[in-house]
């Protein structure tokens, strides 16, 4: 079998299949093939792929040999060849059997859902820790793949599900990529010694990270929380990278606020594992906040597509705030019903827009609220000349009063536990209230 060589300058040219039904369920939630094949559709462009043509089916069970029927199998085939296509892309997970079998009988390269997600990651990553994470993901994933991806590399330059190590080390044999593995999970595991050391520094500030699917605009969100201009673009996993910033409520409160990389329906298990320095910022949050696209004709899928992420990562139980982002999409006729029933069904929550001016204040004074919810009072006397500590005293805490007499000052102060923690180590004694 041989593959054409797609030109540099050139889109390649993908038919989608997607499988609906029973097999495609998710948290006992089945999906129809159209369903799947919009979603599919948009990561095929975001991986610069152009798509001509597109096969459905609806099964109970994949096929043992091709995933789908041979009857779909020889439809497809049909397909290709009337549209001139290099590429075919299924939204399900092949079985390397079945990946080279499809390929023997279509005639061209075949890339199953996790192959995709794998790339569009490959062309996202830009900083150190990205690129290391997405090629760790990549390795792994192609470990017991080597034979039918090497008949890909030995005629094809680049292309969709190729980039990243593979089009670079052609001869490379299973102990060279398990030597690769380890090297990576040793240079990552330095990368979440120094995370770790940073989220110390900044314990005693209220930790807060935002999750959700990809592409529900929790960047747009973050920038108007914090007055950034991180990068937010309409695209699938445009973040990969956790960024932090430091926020500010209109109460005065500081917060720390992390943005990280959107889940989706059976994100790749060898991505999620890479990237778990990554995700471990959501393990360490002192509050969630779960970004909803609330326009989403399927956010209730969706939503279970994260719990079932979160619960993976050991984070299924952190206290939760649900965002229903975008809210400016709900026609004004219907808001104050969809309003209700959102709150109603799923408390604690909110209902947000990103690109309206007033469209945070409920989201700010909900984050204000589960601070003074969750922050303790405590009493703290020293003497009145003992500038340091009086200094690390309004940087921890919020001073609430304070009164002078004989040369001391004795102040009613509110914070997190782990800031009076940190002030009993800096010998203050404090006496909750």
């Amino acid at each position: 079998m041989t593959h054409r060589v797609v030109p540099p300058d050139r889109p390649e040219r993908a038919v989608l299949v997607a499988v609906g039904g029973p097999v495609a369920s998710t948290n006992g939630d089945a999906w129809s093939a159209e369903e799947l094949l919009e979603e599919l559709r948009a990561l095929a462009i975001s991986a610069g792929a152009e798509v001509v043509g597109e096969v459905v089916q609806s099964r109970d069970r994949a096929d043992a040999a091709l995933y789908i029927g041979r009857g779909k199998a020889d439809e497809l085939k049909r397909e290709v060849a009337a549209h001139d296509a290099q590429l075919v892309v299924f939204d399900n997970d092949l079985s390397p059997a079945q990946g080279k079998n499809i390929e023997d009988l279509i005639g061209v390269r075949v890339l199953d859902r996790s192959e995709l997600i794998l790339d569009i990651f490959a062309r996202r990553a830009r900083t150190r820790e990205a690129k290391l994470q997405v090629e760790l993901a990549q390795l792994q994933y192609l470990l017991p793949r080597l034979r039918r991806m090497w008949t890909h590399l030995s005629r094809i330059r680049g292309g969709i599900g190729l980039r990243g190590p593979g089009e670079t080390q052609l001869e490379v044999d299973r102990r060279v990529i398990r030597d690769r593995i380890r090297t990576l999970k040793e240079k990552l595991e330095g990368i979440e010694t120094r995370r770790s050391l940073q989220r110390k520094g900044r314990g005693e500030v209220w930790n807060v990270a935002l999750v959700g699917y990809t592409n529900v605009g929790k960047s747009t969100l973050m920038n108007r929380l914090t007055g950034e201009r991180l990068r937010a673009v309409d695209s699938l996993f445009a973040t990969l990278d956790a960024t932090t910033r430091r926020m500010e409520l209109p109460n005065g409160e500081a917060m720390v606020l992390t943005d990280t990389v959107g889940f989706i329906r059976d994100l790749p298990h060898d991505l999620v594992a890479s990237f778990r320095a990554t995700l471990e910022e959501v393990v360490h949050a002192d509050l969630l906040l779960h970004v909803v696209d609330v326009a989403d004709p399927r956010r209730e899928s969706r939503m279970a597509v994260v719990h079932e992420v979160l619960q993976s990562l050991g984070a299924g139980n952190a206290p939760t705030l649900t965002v229903f982002n975008k809210f400016d999409r709900i026609p004004a006729a219907e808001r104050a019903g969809v309003r209700t029933r959102l709150l109603e069904a799923h408390a604690p929550a909110v209902v947000a827009s990103a690109v309206e001016p007033r469209g945070l204040v409920a989201l700010e004074e909900a984050l204000a609220r589960h601070v003074e919810t969750h922050e303790v009072r405590a009493r703290a006397v020293l003497p009145s000349g003992d500038g340091r500590r009086l200094a690390l005293i309004h940087r921890l805490t919020e001073v609430l009063e304070r009164r002078y007499e004989d040369g001391l000052v004795e102040l009613e102060l509110r914070a997190r536990p782990e800031a009076l923690a940190r002030l009993e180590r800096e010998g203050i004694p404090v006496d909750p209230t």
